[in-house]
């Protein structure tokens, strides 16, 4: 009986002793973690905000005939520059012709009425005074008069109608601009105000429009005002950066109140002609927060739920700090908020870590996962 409980009580204590010292190796204090360290610098960031833009023609003009007829002239090479006055399309002038001529004459009948009139007037004014004449005949000469004036004036505007259609059968170019491929052909029929014949626009300076929220609006009413050679870079869509500078030439009058958003116009040189109506681009706008700022390398970046940590080395101990970061530039990252030059900052090695744990400094890729030391003990 005496030997059961004593095999009974050296087993317990067995299990007892086993069990203190597993717990004692895990209370046993971690090594200290392997990093590498380097410093937040303040150096010159100069980044820009980038907006989608359409490159747009800061005067664009649809060509329509205001008369109607058929084509009978073309004097223009599709695609050329064209100065302002230039005839572009004839409208078959006959008809217009022959409504001038008409208008012409009906004007000399009537002057030549007025003419007639005016002698008759006089004629009953003079037998009026010698009473030698009724004064309704008097007074009918003198409605004759009125009547034929008004005539005059009636045939004066049926000429400048007449020459008003007539000049409309021969489109100018409204202004110096290139022309595009025309929509007619000789002989095509056409209506006033509907038939498109043609579009011509500028292309020196042209212009690129950008949409921008209404919280950035005062920024760009600033730019207008004053800007520099450096504030406006605009990217093409082949990658390339375009070599003028611009400047705000206008903002739209008003905030779009479903989107919250504004337009803004930005004109450009272009003198080459590198640019096209209707091309997309990429306009990089100056960031205001740019100049001297705290910057470390990207990688010491972490991110937890959307909110960004950096761990920065106090002697043997580390420390995680929520940081506010800005804009990438190359290897480094801008940080706005949280750091200051000089902190010690960890680059390597934080993935093992957390806040307050001990640090050495060393070549953390040359350490082993942890279990590997123990996965090479039990190969042996």
């Amino acid at each position: 009986m005496n030997i059961k409980y004593l095999g009974l009580s050296t087993a317990v204590s067995i299990a007892l002793l086993a069990s203190c010292k597993q717990q004692g190796k895990q209370n046993a204090a971690l090594p200290p973690t392997p990093v590498a360290v380097t410093e937040a610098k303040t150096a010159d960031a100069v980044y820009y905000d980038p907006y989608q833009g359409t490159v747009v023609a800061l005067n664009s003009v649809e060509l329509r005939s205001q008369v109607s007829g058929f084509i009978t002239g073309i004097f223009f090479k599709e695609g050329e520059v064209v100065p302002k006055g230039k005839a572009l399309y004839e409208i078959d002038r006959r008809k217009y012709i022959a409504a001038f001529e008409q208008a012409k004459a009906n004007l000399s009948a009537a002057n030549a009425n007025l003419v007639k009139a005016k002698k008759d007037e006089d004629r009953y004014t003079f037998l009026l005074k010698q009473d030698a004449v009724a004064r309704q005949t008097y007074d009918q000469a003198v409605a004759s008069l009125e009547t034929s004036k008004g005539q005059v004036d009636v045939a004066k505007a049926g000429v400048l109608s007449a020459q008003t259609d007539l000049s409309y059968s021969i489109i100018t170019a409204p202004f110096t601009g290139r022309i595009g491929i025309s929509q007619v052909r000789l002989g095509s029929q056409v209506t006033p105000g509907t038939t498109l014949l043609n579009t011509i626009s500028t292309e020196h300076p042209i212009a690129v429009d950008i949409v921008v929220n209404e919280q950035d609006l005062q920024r760009f009413y600033a730019y207008q005002k004053s800007s520099t050679d450096s504030t406006f870079r605009l990217k093409l869509s082949d990658g390339t950066i375009y070599d003028k500078p611009g400047k705000i030439v206008a903002i739209d009058r008003g905030v779009n109140n479903t989107t919250g958003s504004i337009k803004v116009r930005v004109q450009f040189a272009n003198e080459k002609d590198v640019l096209k109506d209707g091309m997309s681009a990429v306009l990089n706008v100056l960031n205001n927060e740019s100049g001297d700022r705290v910057q470390i390398p990207y990688k010491a970046i972490s991110e937890q739920m959307g909110e960004y940590f950096v761990f920065t080395a106090a002697d043997t101990i580390a420390h995680q700090i929520k940081v506010m970061i800005g804009p990438r530039i190359r290897d480094n990252i801008v940080i706005l908020h949280g750091l200051k030059s000089g902190d010690k900052v960890i680059t390597d090695g934080f993935q093992r870590l957390k806040d307050g744990g001990k640090i050495t400094l060393g070549p953390p890729q040359q350490q082993g996962a942890p279990g590997q030391a123990g996965a090479k003990q039990q190969g042996k």
